[in-house]
This record gives C-alpha cells, sequence and structure tokens, in this order.
C-alpha cells in the first residue's frame, strides 16, 4: 500500500470531521485512518492487481491448465480465505517491533504528526518529522553551510511551522482540496470521451503504436509523483529510459524479442521483464539481509541475558492498559481460525487440483515468518518488501509442489497477502502508539475495512472485468506477467533468449548497489538518498513510458515547491493538492465504468490511430 494512503485518510478524515456537529479526536481519527487503510489493502493483499489476472493469462496448451477467471462468488471466497489472517497477525507483531525495538516506521510518524498539528497537540515523542527523502539532506546540509549562530529558537521555528500548516489545512483545506479534486476529475471524464487525452504520442503515431512511446497526462499520475518524492520518480524514469529506450530496442533488433514490443511473450516488453524481476530479487535481498542479521544477533543476545533479566519488567515497555489491548486468546483463535477457514475457502475455489490443502497451510505460515522481515524493513526503511517475499514463496512452492504453476502462484499470492496486510497495518499502530489510540478499537477498525473491502473489492474488479480487459490497454496490470513468468521459469527453467545474461549483470550491478545504499543509509550519509531505488528501477521497466514520465513531472513540481518556494519545509497544501488529484480520478473513474458498461462510448476517437485508445474500435 502506498505511504500516501495513510496520510490521505487521516487529512479526508479530519476534514469530513470538520462538518459534524462534534469533530472527532485524534484518536477516533486515527481509527477512522485505520478502517480506511484496511478497506484499501484488500485489492493488493488479495492479489485483484497481480494473483488473479496472472490466472487468466494461462495457457492450456503451454501450462496444462485453461485460463481461471473466477466468478463474482469464487471471489469474494478467495477474499474471505485471505482477508484476516494478516489482521489477527498485527497484535504479536506490534509488540514486537513497535513496543518492544521501537523501530521508527516513517509515515506511521509522520501520520502521527500530521493529526498532532490538525488537532493542536503537542508533537508526538519522536524526532522524525518529515518523509524519508531529500529533506534530510537539506537540513543536514543547511546545518553545514550556515554562517553564524542563528538568532531563532528551533521551538519557535517549529511552532510557527506548526501553525502554519494548521491554517493552511483549517482556512483553505476544503477550498484546495475542491479545486485539485474537479480539475482531476473534469480531465478524467473528458479523457473517456476523448481518449487521445491520455495517449497523447509524444514522438509521432509511429513511435507510439510500435515502441509504446505515448504520454499519459493524468492528473492523479502527478499526484502520486508529488506524494512519492523527486528521488523515487528519478529512479522510475531512469529505468523507464534503460528498459524502453535501450534495452528494448536492442533485443527487437538483435532478434532475441521478434514478436511486437508490447507483446510479454515474444515482445521487448516480456523480454526486459526478466531485467526487472532480476533487479527486484536482488534489491529485496540485500535490504532484508541486514534486517535478518540484526534479528538473529537481537535473538542471539536476548538468549544470553534471559538469566538476567525479569520476564515481567520485559512487558513494562508497554504503554496500554490490559482493557485496550487485543487479548491473546483472540489472536491464538484468530490465527488458527483464519489459517482453517482460508484453507476450506481456497481449496472450495480453485479444486484438489489448483493446490493442495496442506500447501496453503504451508503458505499461511510461510507468510506468518516471512512477515516478520517485511514489517523490520518497513519499520526501518519505510518500504515493505512483499514483491521479494513473494518471489521466496514461489521459490520454495516450485519445490514443495513442483510443475503446478497454479499452485504456485496462489501459495505465493497467499504468502504476499500476509505480509502485505501486516505491513500496512503496523503503520497505523506506530500511529496509534504515537497518540494513545487503544490498539483494540483499531484492530474492530481493521476487521471491518477488510470486511467491508471483501465485497467492495470484489464487486468493483467483477465490473471492471466486465467493461475492460484485464490486463489490458486501459489496465495493463504488469505485476501479473512478473507472476506467471517466474512460475513459468521455476517449472521449465528456460529464459527468453539472451535475457539470462542481461538479468544477471543487472541484479549483480543493482545488488552492489543496494549494498552500498543499505550501509550508507545506516551510517546516515547524505548520498544514500540519492542512489537509485532498486525496486522503482526496476518498475520503470515493467511500465510503459506514460506510467513513469508523468509521476516524473510530480516529482519535479515537488522538488522546485520544497527547495523554491516553500522555504520552511512545509508541504502540507503541496500534499493536500496531491490528494486531491488522486481522489478526483479515482473516483470519477467510477462514473467512467458506469458509462463504459452501459455502452456509453468516446464522443471522438480523433488523433487515436496509434490504436492505443482504450474505448475506441481501432484500440481492439
Amino acid at each position: 500500500m502506498p505511504v500516501w494512503v495513510d496520510i490521505n485518510s487521516a487529512l479526508i478524515g479530519f476534514l469530513v470531521s470538520r462538518m459534524l456537529p462534534v469533530p472527532l479526536t485524534p484518536q477516533e481519527i486515527i481509527v477512522v485512518q485505520t478502517t480506511a487503510v484496511a478497506t484499501g489493502t484488500m485489492p493488493l493483499a488479495a492479489g485483484f492487481v497481480g494473483i488473479l489476472p496472472a490466472l487468466t493469462l494461462l495457457s492450456e496448451e503451454r501450462d496444462g491448465t485453461p485460463p481461471i477467471h473466477l466468478t463474482w462468488l469464487s471471489a469474494v471466497g478467495w477474499s474471505c480465505g485471505v482477508a484476516f489472517f494478516g489482521v489477527f497477525l498485527s497484535p504479536p507483531i506490534r509488540k514486537q517491533v513497535i513496543i518492544e525495538e521501537q523501530l521508527t516506521f516513517p509515515s506511521g510518524t509522520a501520520t502521527a504528526q500530521l493529526i498532532s498539528v490538525l488537532h493542536k497537540l503537542p508533537p508526538p515523542d519522536t524526532s522524525v518529522r518529515h518523509r524519508i527523502g531529500y529533506t534530510q539532506i537539506d537540513s543536514e546540509d543547511g546545518a553545514a553551510h550556515s554562517h553564524g549562530p542563528s538568532t531563532i529558537e528551533p521551538d519557535v521555528i517549529e511552532d510557527e511551522l506548526e501553525n502554519e500548516e494548521r491554517e493552511t489545512v483549517e482556512h483553505d483545506g476544503w477550498r484546495i482540496l475542491s479545486w485539485s479534486f474537479s480539475a482531476s476529475g473534469l480531465l478524467t471524464l473528458f479523457a473517456y470521451f476523448f481518449p487521445v487525452t491520455f495517449t497523447i504520442p509524444l514522438f509521432g503515431n509511429y513511435l507510439a503504436k510500435e515502441w509504446l512511446w505515448y504520454f499519459t497526462p493524468s492528473l492523479s499520475y502527478v499526484g502520486q509523483g508529488i506524494i512519492m518524492g523527486f528521488p523515487t520518480t528519478v529512479s522510475m524514469n531512469l529505468g523507464m529510459f534503460v528498459g524502453w529506450a535501450i534495452l528494448s530496442p536492442l533485443s527487437k533488433y538483435s532478434g532475441w524479442a521478434p514478436g511486437p514490443v508490447g507483446d510479454m511473450t515474444t515482445g521487448a516488453r516480456g523480454w526486459i521483464l526478466w531485467t526487472s524481476l532480476g533487479i527486484m530479487c536482488a534489491d529485496s535481498f540485500v535490504s532484508l539481509l541486514p534486517v535478518l542479521f540484526d534479528y538473529i544477533v537481537e535473538l542471539f543476545s536476548r538468549g544470553k541475558e534471559s538469566s538476567q533479566i525479569d520476564n515481567a519488567e520485559m512487558s513494562h515497555h508497554e504503554t496500554e492498559s490490559e482493557d485496550r489491548l487485543v487479548p491473546v486468546s483472540w489472536v491464538i483463535g484468530g490465527l488458527v481460525s483464519s489459517i482453517v477457514i482460508g484453507t476450506i475457502l481456497v481449496w472450495a475455489v480453485f479444486g484438489h487440483d489448483g493446490i493442495k490443502p496442506w500447501a496453503t497451510v504451508l503458505g499461511f505460515v510461510l507468510g506468518g515468518m516471512l512477515s516478520i522481515f517485511g514489517v523490520r524493513a518497513l519499520g526501518e526503511t519505510d518500504l515493505n518488501p512483499v514483491s521479494g517475499l513473494g518471489k521466496i514463496s514461489q521459490l520454495v512452492f516450485a519445490w514443495v509442489q513442483p510443475g503446478n504453476i497454479v499452485a504456485n502462484i496462489i501459495a505465493g499470492g497467499v504468502t504476499e497477502a500476509g505480509a502485505q496486510q501486516a505491513g500496512d497495518l503496523m503503520q497505523d499502530l506506530k500511529t496509534g502508539h504515537l497518540l494513545h489510540a487503544s490498539p483494540r478499537s483499531q484492530f474492530y477498525g481493521q476487521l471491518l475495512g477488510s470486511s467491508v473491502s471483501i465485497l467492495v473489492t470484489t464487486t468493483a474488479f467483477t465490473l471492471y472485468n466486465q467493461a475492460y480487459t484485464i490486463p489490458g490497454p486501459s489496465f495493463p496490470a504488469p505485476t501479473a506477467y512478473v507472476w506467471l513468468s517466474l512460475a513459468r521459469l521455476l517449472r521449465d527453467g528456460k529464459l527468453p533468449e539472451n535475457s539470462a545474461a542481461f538479468m544477471i549483470v543487472f541484479s549483480l550491478f543493482f545488488g552492489t548497489l543496494s549494498t552500498i545504499k543499505t550501509i550508507a543509509g545506516r551510517k546516515r550519509h547524505w548520498i544514500s538518498q540519492w542512489i537509485p531505488s532498486g525496486v522503482a528501477f526496476a518498475i520503470g521497466f515493467l511500465n510503459t513510458p506514460s506510467f513513469s514520465i508523468a509521476r516524473l513531472i510530480g516529482g519535479v513540481l515537488e522538488y522546485i515547491y520544497r527547495t523554491r518556494i516553500a522555504k520552511d519545509k512545509s508541504d502540507i497544501g503541496l500534499i493536500v493538492v496531491a490528494s486531491g488529484f488522486v481522489l478526483g480520478e479515482g473516483v470519477v473513474s467510477i462514473i467512467s465504468l458506469v458509462l463504459q458498461i452501459s455502452g456509453v462510448g468516446a464522443l471522438s476517437c480523433w488523433g487515436c490511430g496509434h490504436g492505443l485508445c482504450g474505448s475506441c474500435p481501432s484500440a481492439s
């Protein structure tokens, strides 16, 4: 789940609560935020953007299994099977990483700071204020190059900044949100009736049609780029340039990928996918190593000191009373029930030939183990390496149930679901811990959000599948190809021609780069913020250029705003604008979906000669 979801949920909850006769308290806002995040986690945790589309790409000739298209009821059963394991996993992990280890969880901490500012509370007891990025570098550089002592007390500066942020939201929040929401929504609706708006051929129709070089000026993409930040968007676009401007033509003209460029089987897009997969695995593996090392060292140290430390004293780190915590009996009962019920539901949906029940149980157990590493990485770096954890599970199941592609994908999805949920919910629990919200109330919110999301997500997915082809031009779902391609590789052991060499070279390079970035980050060296992220670089490979270019515009706007306009580093106004951009397109896309299902098409297909306009006949 993107980190901006926590901040957006808290911000929108605050603005809406201002309209109520009695505004919500900070703790109630946190419960609202937690419920919203739990609801929004389901599309990712249940694999609606990866696992399920991958199953529709199966080929009976190649895979021995026909494509699997779940009905609405089957999708509900699958969602119920994986919806609650991560929720019941959260309380014990919270005690370990938030209470005992006191990990930072930057996004959760930033959300707590925002809620404190909006409610005129003292800042939470933490030194983290800004999002991870170059803002920390700016402050360090400023300290290093300042001339003479400052005459302004730091507390005064911080108080002025908080007052400015609060006034921005209270006085201008709705106005800023309204116009950014309206602008994004109107552009999205205009693009539905005139599809060329979101498929502008930057360098002519030939490069757009044959090489997929077109531009989507989506304000939602721009808003996401604003919140992602300049360093991440630059990493994505570096990957996009290397993948689509260098490796794609190289593989095509060398005869390694002779099919159409966009074909995931014989084309350049499928060829560069393997390099992207190698980069993601190498970067995720390296980022997990220090977490695993620290965990082993800590366990060893605790073992040696256990005889000297009173167990009762260990529990005194907990700041909440028992009546506000989730009882251990609930956790144990919930975990056992979710595994048993989940295994039965997965078997009912996919059958005995799809995946053995014992393999599903193993998937849940493996998901619980890997969740610990993923959450620790998230707590330290603000990145949840669920993609890498999913690949680890696929490797395990290639050995456990060899030759069964369906089982490999499903078991990997079960494992990833737990890690995804636990990580996303842990950010909210960190926010609640800093502002003294009841963990039990947040737990209720997580259960409620996950339950509601089963019906909402499944219904939305079914409607979108009726209106669009997924994966397809409008919704490419690139991660679906990653899941299926790795499952096929682990079964067949065959890669496209010469892709192995590039996969190895790029994996070694980014493994080394990630090692340097990790070491520099732990030493808080300024250069760590500017070393390209391997995962972001790989995403630039996976998606067409249109996906990355608009986000770079957002990243550049954010950089200019922070360094040239908002000298005080206050970015709350920019966050509100970005939130409006994302929400506007999201809401109006539902209207577009209704129009598509109702048979209302584009008003004009002018400019769609490249065949990339999803709602025009030429795109089919």
